[in-house]
């Protein structure tokens, strides 16, 4: 990511500079190979839409929120407030993350803690963006009359109540966006949240990954949109399981709007 010039938070001290916002990227938007493409794509449209951010590289941990659902409360709290202690150092006030689950450790979890930001998912700053007019979908012909589906992050539709804000960047383009009967509200978790990421499912009829993307997939969409790296891991799974790999695309919100703006 070198060719975006991504400043650090001690970079910015040294300078004298304070950012706008920091960038919280979060351990799969830094080590997984497919979300990296999720971190580029929001760094890109920060770059382009002229905000000033920084992110904190070598100094940002996991934010802890595995380790939490998984039970083990006190590493959980270790963790936090180390985080919190590098944070605070550096007097950071607006927090910008794409992935859900950071979003809502950082948001609901830190401020009891000593830690208390605005903190924003990637698609809410979209959002506002968009309302502001400084990110305008201008270059759509890359999903003119496609079919976009939506899936809904647990952690940040039903556990945060952000429906919208996603949405609000589908709207802008020349497609269709086409909803699964299970949304919103009633949305189907991917299978990958509360810590199920990093164990195998227990034993059953079928796994939710794919019960979630068959629902997907019956839509006969030309994407699905999704808004969290483990929902992309988890759908990607399913799509890759029902071999259509070809036909659909999986793409978070991010790079939907970067690639609309011939960014990516």
């Amino acid at each position: 990511m070198n060719e975006l010039q991504i400043k650090t938070m001690a970079e910015f001290m040294a300078a004298g500079e304070e950012p706008e916002l920091l960038f919280w990227v979060g351990c799969a938007g830094s080590f997984d190979e497919r979300a990296q493409k999720i971190t580029k794509a929001v760094a890109t449209i920060l770059n382009n839409v002229g905000i000033k951010f920084a992110i904190l590289g070598t100094e940002e941990s996991c934010t802890g929120d595995p380790a939490k659902r998984a039970g083990n409360e006190f590493l959980f709290q270790m963790m936090a407030m180390t985080n919190i202690e590098v944070l605070n150092a550096y007097n950071i006030k607006k927090i910008v993350t794409a992935c859900p689950h950071c979003f809502n450790t950082l948001k609901n979890e830190y401020p009891e803690l000593g830690g208390n930001y605005e903190v924003l998912h990637h698609s809410q700053l979209l959002q506002q963006l968009i309302d502001e007019g400084k990110l305008k979908i201008e270059n759509g012909e890359t999903f003119k009359g496609k079919k976009i589906t939506y899936h809904d992050p647990c952690y940040l539709g039903r556990a945060n109540g952000v429906y919208e804000a996603p949405r609000a960047v589908i709207e802008q383009l020349d497609a269709e966006l086409t909803e699964m009967k299970r949304c919103k509200t009633n949305g189907l978790c991917c299978g990958a949240g509360g810590a199920q990421m990093f164990k195998e499912p227990e034993k059953g009829n079928k796994d939710i990954n794919i019960e979630r993307t068959e629902e997907a997939l019956a839509l006969k969409p030309d994407v699905i949109a999704v808004g969290c790296p483990f929902c992309m891991t988890m759908i990607r799974d399913g799509v890759k399981l029902a071999e259509k790999e070809t036909e659909v695309q999986v793409l978070d919100i991010a790079e939907i709007a970067a690639k609309a703006n011939g960014w990516s």
